[in-house]
C-alpha cells in the first residue's frame, strides 16, 4: 500500500462542513480536542495520499435534482466518508463513482423498519460499508442484499495520548456523560438516587441535554468541552453508560475514553458493548432499563476503590492494545482493500 516514494493509494475524505476537519485541526494544535482529525482519521494520511473535503448541505434544488438523478456527474476516485448521512449528502451534492462509509443508525432503524428507501438505495452502491459493532455485520448485509457492496467491521479507536492515564481520585465520584439518542437518563436517575440513599458522601456529575429532573445530589451539566471532559474523566470513580438496546454500540467513545484514562466503566449489556467492555475485568455490563443492577454494579465500585483502579488498570491497557486510532484506521485500510 505504500511505495519508497510514499502511500501509493489515494483517496478523498468527505466530511460535514458544520464540523469543519480543518477548523478541528487548529483546535486540536491549541490542545482543546483529541485527534489531529475527527475521528482520527488523520491516521489515513499513513497509508494513503488524502484528499480533505468538506461538504455543505444540500439545498433544496440539489436534492430535487438528485432525486431524479438529474444531479452532477460522478467524479472518479475513491471517496470515504464516517457516516452513512455524510455518504448520502456526498453523492447529492458532489457524487463519486467509488465510494465507501461507515453506517451507524440504519441497521437499528431497519430493526423497527424505518430505514429509509433512499438511504439502502444509496448503500448498495457503495463499493464497501463499515461498522464499529460485530453486532451489526448481518444485519447490515441482509439489509443490503449480497449484491457487490463489501461490509466489514472496523473496532473503534480513540486518541489514547489525549485521554492518557491518571492517578486514581480518593473521593468517591459517578460521572456519566452522553447524548445520543440511544441513551438512557430515566434508568440512570433512578439508579444514581438508589446509590446515593446509601452511599450520600459520593459526588455525581452527568452531563445530558435531557428535560427529566435529577435526583437531589446530582450535578448536571449540559456542554463539555473535549479538554474539561478529559479533566472530568480523572476525578471519577466510575464512569456510567446506561443505554437502550441497540446494535451501534452507543456509548463507546465515552467508554474508550475513561478506559484510557484508566476508570473503570458500568454500561449497558447490548451487543455491540461486548467487543468494547469486559465484564469483570474493564468495568461491568448491566441489564438494559434496570435501575436495581445499574446501582448495585455501581456501589460495588464505589465500595471496593482497590478492585475499581485494578478494572482502570486493565481498561487502559485493552486500549493501548485493541482500540486506539491507528488500529481503528489501519483495521479500515484492510477492510477496504481485503487483496492488497
Amino acid at each position: 500500500m505504500e511505495s519508497e516514494g510514499g502511500p501509493s493509494l489515494s483517496l478523498t475524505w468527505a466530511h460535514r462542513a458544520e464540523q469543519s476537519a480543518r477548523t478541528w485541526e487548529q483546535s486540536h494544535a491549541r490542545g482543546e480536542v483529541p485527534s489531529i482529525w475527527p475521528y482520527g482519521l488523520d491516521a489515513l494520511r499513513d497509508h494513503a495520499a488524502v484528499e480533505l473535503v468538506d461538504l455543505a448541505p444540500p439545498g433544496r434544488v440539489a436534492r430535487a435534482r438528485a432525486r431524479f438523478s438529474m444531479g452532477p456527474r460522478p467524479v472518479d476516485g475513491l471517496a470515504l466518508t464516517w457516516d452513512e448521512n455524510t455518504a448520502y449528502r456526498m453523492q447529492t451534492t458532489h457524487p463519486r463513482a467509488r465510494f465507501a462509509t461507515g453506517v451507524i443508525w440504519l441497521t437499528d432503524m431497519a430493526e423497527t423498519g424505518a430505514a429509509p428507501t433512499r438511504m439502502v438505495s444509496m448503500l448498495k452502491r457503495a463499493e464497501a460499508a463499515w461498522v464499529l459493532s460485530e453486532a451489526q455485520v448481518e444485519p447490515l448485509r441482509t439489509m443490503l442484499g449480497r449484491g457487490s457492496t463489501r461490509v466489514f467491521a472496523v473496532p473503534f479507536g480513540i486518541d489514547s495520548e489525549f485521554f492518557a492515564p491518571r492517578p486514581f481520585p480518593t473521593q468517591p465520584r459517578i460521572v456519566s456523560v452522553g447524548n445520543d439518542r440511544d441513551r438512557d437518563p430515566a434508568t440512570l436517575f433512578a439508579a444514581l438516587a438508589r446509590v446515593l440513599a446509601i452511599r450520600p458522601d459520593t459526588e455525581v456529575v452527568v452531563q445530558t441535554r435531557s428535560d427529566l429532573d435529577p435526583p437531589e445530589g446530582v450535578q448536571v451539566v449540559r456542554h463539555i468541552p473535549h479538554a474539561e471532559l478529559r479533566d472530568l474523566y480523572a476525578t471519577a470513580t466510575v464512569v456510567v453508560i446506561p443505554t437502550r438496546p441497540n446494535l451501534h454500540a452507543s456509548g463507546m467513545t465515552v467508554a474508550l475514553e475513561a478506559l484510557a484514562t484508566a476508570r473503570p466503566v458500568v454500561v449497558t449489556d447490548t451487543p455491540g458493548m461486548h467487543q468494547y467492555v469486559s465484564e469483570g475485568r474493564t468495568g461491568h455490563l448491566v441489564l438494559p432499563e434496570d435501575p436495581a443492577e445499574l446501582a448495585l454494579a455501581l456501589l460495588r465500585l464505589l465500595d471496593d476503590p482497590a478492585y475499581a483502579a485494578d478494572l482502570g488498570r486493565n481498561g487502559r491497557n485493552e486500549v493501548e492494545r485493541h482500540f486506539t486510532t491507528q488500529i481503528m484506521v489501519a483495521s479500515l485500510v484492510r477492510g477496504l482493500l481485503p487483496t492488497a
